[in-house]
């Protein structure tokens, strides 16, 4: 429930500050688990690296779509990221 709470919030752009950086502690986390570093993330989902490090410090709302990508890239599901929401 959610991450279907976050999806919503992600699509409608209410987003806290508080969100965005638990948002970005996720990713890092299972990032730094694969031992990737964010320029590596960048290239595997297409995105710029400067982009990464800006949603990893919660500066930045990613798009569903590209939330989709990182799960992926991380080899893990979006709700993993989102737990801590």
């Amino acid at each position: 429930m959610r991450s279907a709470l976050l999806l919503l919030r992600l699509w409608v752009n209410v987003v806290t500050q508080k969100d965005r950086k638990l948002l970005g502690a996720g990713i890092r986390k299972y990032r730094k688990r694969l031992r990737l570093t964010q320029e590596r993330l960048a290239e595997k989902v297409d995105l710029n690296p400067v982009y990464v490090g800006q949603i990893e410090r919660g500066f930045r709302v990613p798009t569903v779509d590209v939330l989709l990508r990182i799960a992926k890239a991380l080899k893990v599901r979006l709700r993993d990221i989102v737990r801590d929401l």
